[in-house]
């Protein structure tokens, strides 16, 4: 069952991460360079430098679930808590919610993005 929720612990890498990746090197990323376990329940997010793609790697009971999301317009925000000299992070279901929703402190790139929600809507 596809599901994330408050109950989870979530991990932001704090480095760009190239969008190609996927399963396996995503997963060779949270080993190498966060020192975790891929398959612990933990929700890992990557995040690429252009700060449009967003990628979250969880292992459920079965197997591994990737959520990926590319924005239309603006850019992902990044949440308080994040401190770039640390590998990662960890953060709140509210904040990845503000983070994948586009709630963001940046008012010029959110305020594209409800521009073109409010086009599709005409």
């Amino acid at each position: 069952m596809f599901n994330l929720n408050d109950s989870m612990r979530y991990l932001l890498y704090n480095r760009p991460t190239d969008m190609r990746k996927s399963f396996h090197t995503l997963s060779g990323v949270i080993t190498d360079a966060m020192g975790q376990d891929p398959c612990n329940g933990n929700v890992y997010i990557f995040i690429n430098r252009a700060r449009n793609r967003i990628k979250l790697l969880h292992w459920e009971p079965g197997g591994m679930v990737l959520y990926s999301k590319l924005l239309e317009a603006g850019t992902l925000g990044k949440p308080d808590s994040a401190n770039d000299n640390e590998v990662c992070t960890n953060i709140e279901w509210r904040e990845l919610v503000m983070i994948v929703e586009g709630i963001m402190e940046d008012r010029d790139s959110r305020r594209t993005r409800l521009e073109n929600l409010k086009k599709l809507r005409k």
